[in-house]
Order: C-alpha cells, then sequence, then structure tokens
C-alpha cells in the first residue's frame, strides 16, 4: 500500500523521511551562501541545490526565479538586522558599536545586502521594503528624540541615520583598508570599534 503523504509533504519527501520545510531550510541557507559570495547575477541555482542536497527543479518548486529567491533571503538577513540592532536616541555612539559588532560577526550580511542594492537597484520597489519601513521607524524615533531635547534639533534625522550607518560599517564596506589594519597603532578590532564610537560621540555626543 503506497505510504500517504503528511501535509506539508511531498511524495519524494515523505519516501525519505524528510519535511518540505526542511529541504527549504537547506535551500534558503545555501543561498544565502551563494549569493554572499558571488551576486545575484553570479550565484547559480545548480551550485545551491547541491549544496541544499536537492535538485534544481526542487529550487524552482519553492522560489519561482532567482531574484525571488535573493529577495526572501535578503529580507530574512534585514530582519535579523532589525533585531538585532535597535536604535537607542540616547545612545547613539552605542548604536553604531552594536551595527559595527553585527557587521564584523556577520560580513556575509554585508556583501549579501551590498549585492541587493547594485543589482536589483532599478527593479525594486524600495520604498514598500522591510528596510525601507525600518528606516522610517528609526527617522521617527530621531524626531520624537529632537522633540524631546535628547538630539539637536538642526540636524536633519535623515542625515544623523546616514552619518551613523556610514561610520558604523566603515570597516565591512572598506576590506582593502581593514586588511591594512597590522599597520595601526592598535591592530585589534577593539581599537576599530572604539574608533567609530567615539567618532560617533564627538558628532552627535550621549545627552548629559
Amino acid at each position: 500500500m503506497p505510504r500517504s503523504t503528511s501535509p506539508g509533504q511531498t511524495p519524494d519527501a515523505a519516501a525519505s523521511g524528510e519535511s518540505t520545510d526542511s529541504t527549504r531550510q537547506r535551500i534558503v541557507a545555501a543561498a544565502k551562501d551563494e549569493f554572499a559570495r558571488h551576486g545575484i547575477a553570479g550565484a547559480r541555482v545548480d551550485r545551491i541545490a547541491k549544496q541544499a542536497r536537492t535538485s534544481k527543479e526542487r529550487v524552482y518548486a519553492y522560489f519561482r526565479s532567482k531574484e525571488a529567491l535573493y529577495t526572501h533571503v535578503a529580507e530574512r538577513e534585514t530582519t535579523a538586522l532589525v533585531e538585532a540592532t535597535q536604535l537607542d536616541p540616547a545612545d547613539l555612539p552605542g548604536y553604531a558599536g552594536i551595527l559595527f559588532d553585527h557587521f564584523t560577526a556577520r560580513p556575509d550580511h554585508y556583501r549579501l545586502i551590498t549585492w541587493g542594492r547594485l543589482e536589483l537597484a532599478e527593479s525594486t520597489d524600495s520604498t514598500t521594503s522591510p528596510l525601507q519601513a525600518t528606516i522610517t521607524g528609526k527617522l521617527d524615533k530621531l524626531r520624537d528624540a529632537q522633540r524631546t531635547g535628547l538630539l539637536d534639533p538642526g540636524w536633519d534625522p535623515v542625515d544623523v541615520l546616514a552619518l551613523i550607518n556610514q561610520i558604523a560599517m566603515t570597516w565591512a564596506g572598506q576590506p582593502e583598508i581593514a586588511a591594512a589594519t597590522d599597520q595601526a597603532v592598535d591592530p585589534s578590532i577593539t581599537a576599530r570599534r572604539a574608533a567609530l564610537v567615539t567618532a560617533v560621540e564627538r558628532i552627535f555626543p550621549r545627552p548629559d
């Protein structure tokens, strides 16, 4: 008698005792690595399938295109970034340090997002993306901080956020300089973090 399939299982998955969720998770994990290494145009679905221990056809059964797979992975990574880097408008230097810590621990995240910025700039509606919603929320926090006296109202909140993000991602965005830190007075990661936190502190000091 043929084995029945459980909800959420394909016949092949049921035969092997494996859930489709497990296959999908492996595809997403493999895609994250592939996109971070090669970008969207350079990524290959056959390599993703091989690393995920499934077929190319199965990848397309879950995601209609390579771009759709990238979008899914990027949105998951953005969610992880948002959860790990909450903005406290009373401690903008601390926020810069948190961003630095995230991208130091997750250089693949920076590469993954950067590829999307370069390759999907004209085809993606950024106004409705999860990242844009996050940015809007942080700008609202900065405006509230200005109204309550925690932040100098002379700054445009958009400039504040852009400057802090850029400073915090200095090392992630300049690997050629990061590779030369052996020439620094103090080559440690701790020193790099302290330098950028101090830079933000001087521009946007913590309130007394």
